[in-house]
Parts: structure tokens; sequence; C-alpha cells
């Protein structure tokens, strides 16, 4: 197995264009050509885990968060980076980040905390936006079907939870072969109407390179007749943040407690319990003082998140609990998410969870 197939696995679960315009996601060192020899999965790659990578014999690190951010413009070893990259290349191991990609899926970071917390009616709490395209083509009748499935296959025509949806309708057509052409149907030079099919499919604007060539393949003309249209409207999956419900109403210091023993946690900075129940929990791994007006307009009830500043605090106006659990801390279970799902999809090789405590942050008690 080459590092790249594991590479497009990866990319197919968070892909790479559902990542913030600031974000390093995908491979920041290494040759993806390479046969993969094993994976160590980590929340930061540092210098100690592509150490303990190279000490259990595997040549790929995929993190969550991306080692470089922004360009380094030398590479001495003077800050835990720079020795991080040379380490990664002296040892011919790739770093893959998979980050704020993983993040906006609904099922990615905040989808396993919300499984930690067993949160049902789960939404995204911001959604991203330009993230959806409609294709709309036209086929012989006799032919709908075959391009239809084509496409479907590919990947259009998910809404939601439903699959294989499409709105189709039959029209009348026209067309004159032109010199040189090698039509389906008609003779050059005469104007030629045939019974068509228009379809119209919604699909992830990712894929749109790989749902025209599926469509075109499938398609009997020579020269197709489609339409790409850039939408608006959200794609349910994919944003940032979650909230969802608990099974039930709890004490609001029941639930603090569950969150301190689900998490591990030492210490929660928190706003006043100014709720003595919850039942709507809205969470955010990593730093999400962004959302917190979110949380207050979807009727959050708390919000667990990270990396919120003194005056963030005041944000909450007396209408929502704010919870900050530390940013490692909430999404220390990312590496869990990673390592399960790679292990399920490559069985030929050890897919290891790192046994390097990464978390830069200490409490003293």
């Amino acid at each position: 197995m080459k590092i790249k197939d594991i590479l497009e696995a990866l990319d197919n679960l968070a892909p790479s264009s559902y990542q913030e315009s600031y974000d390093n996601a995908g491979l920041i060192t290494g040759d993806s050509s390479l046969d993969c020899t094993g994976i160590i999965c980590t929340l930061d790659a540092t210098e100690a885990v592509i150490l303990e990578a190279k000490q259990k014999g595997c040549n790929l690190v995929v993190a969550h968060h991306p080692i470089i951010f922004s360009g380094l413009k030398k590479i001495t070893g003077k800050n835990y980076v720079e020795r991080t990259v040379i380490a990664a290349i002296k040892n011919d191991i790739a770093i893959y980040a998979i980050h704020t990609n993983l993040d906006n899926l609904l099922t990615g970071v905040n989808g396993k905390i919300a499984d930690k917390l067993q949160l049902s009616d789960r939404k995204v709490l911001l959604h991203k936006q330009n993230n959806l395209m409609k294709l709309i083509v036209f086929v012989p009748v006799e032919d709908a079907e075959k391009v239809r499935e084509a496409i479907f296959i590919a990947g259009g025509g998910n809404i939601g939870k439903y699959s294989e949806c499409s709105f189709n309708t039959k029209g009348k057509s026209t067309f004159t072969p032109g010199e040189g052409t090698n039509p389906h149907t008609g003779e050059v030079g005469k104007r030629e109407e045939t019974n068509e099919e228009k379809i119209e499919i919604i699909f992830p604007a990712y894929l749109q390179e790989k749902l025209i060539t599926a469509m075109t393949e499938a398609h009997p003309y020579e020269e197709v007749a489609y339409d790409l249209i850039a939408l608006n409207n959200y794609f349910q999956e994919v944003g940032s943040g979650l909230i969802g419900e608990l099974p039930e109403k709890m004490n609001v210091e029941a639930f603090l407690q569950l969150v301190k023993k689900q998490f591990g946690l030492h210490v929660i900075k928190y706003t006043p319990l100014i709720k003595k129940e919850v039942k709507k929990v809205a969470l955010c791994g990593g730093s999400g003082s962004f959302l917190i007006r979110s949380a207050l307009s979807a009727g959050a009830d708390i919000y667990i998140t990270a990396d919120v500043k003194y005056h963030e605090f005041f944000d909450a106006e007396s209408r929502l609990i704010i919870a900050d659990i530390g940013h490692w801390e909430s999404e220390q279970f990312t590496v869990e998410l990673l390592h399960d799902f790679l292990r399920i999809k490559f069985t030929t090789f050890a897919v290891l969870k790192s046994e390097i405590m990464t978390n830069p942050v200490s409490y003293f008690l």
C-alpha cells in the first residue's frame, strides 16, 4: 500500500476543500509514492512523535494539527517546528495534517465529542458556504437511467441522509450536426429533433471533476449539453461546531461532572450557572469562541469549547453557560477517530495511536 492510497482515503473522509483559508491541512513532508510501513495517529506532530514513529517502524504520521501553518524561510532547528521537520525528512517520515477539514465535518472532531456525551439530533452550528453545486444534463430518454446511475455512483444526489436524489423532466431538443461531427442520431447538416430527459442533481463542489468525468463517459453524445450552477444552499453536514440534545434533561452540575469524567479533566472554566438543568448542548473542539453567538442563536443551554478569552465570557449575555475545557482536552478523541477509521480501511500494516502526551498545558492543583 502506497502512502498516497492512505492520503486519498483521508481526503475522501474529510475533503481538503472543507478546510478554512488560514489552514495548512494535507501532506506537509514526505514522498507519497513510497510504500507505507505503518501509521501513527496523533493530535500534534512533534519531534518526539516523529522519533516514536521511527522506533515503531512507521513512515506516516497522521496529525490533527499541521506542524507548519505559515512558510518557513530557514530550517536550522532553532525551534520545535523546524526540529520536527528536520527529523521527519531525515527519517523519510511523511506528515499529513487533517485539521479544519475534519473539524468542519458533522461526523468529524465534534461528532466524536458528541458521541462521548451521547448527544442526539445533531446539527451543524454554523454552516460553511459555497460547498454545493447543481448539475443539469440533457440526455436521450433511453440513456437517461445509465447516465443518472453513473452520477449517483460518483457521489451525486446525496441530500442529508437521503441518497440518489434527482429531478427529471422530459422534453424535445433540437440540434444540427456540423461538418466533421459523428452524431449519435441524425445526419450532418440536417436539423434533428429528439426526445430528451433533463436530469438535475445536487452534489458537493469538491466532486465536480469526478462527476463530470463519470457523466460524460456514460453519455452517448460526443458533445454533451450540461450546466453547472454554484448554490448558496447549506450543506447540512459541513460547517463549524455542533448542537445536539442529551437523552434527557440533566442537572447542570451533574452534567459538568459528566463532562469532567468523560474528558479526564482537572478543571473546567465556566460562566455563572444561570440554568439549573441542561438539555440542548452546543460544542466545538479547539478554539471555538467565534461560535458563542451561534450557540446563543441556536438556543443552546450550554456551550462546550476551549481557548475562550476573558472578555469573550461576557458574550454569554446571561443566557448561556460557556464551559471552557481546554484545547487538547476537547480534541483528544480525534486520535481515536482517525485510528479507528484507518484501522478499518487498511488491515495490512500497523495503525497505532501515539503514546506521546503532546499537551503543552499542565495544571498546578
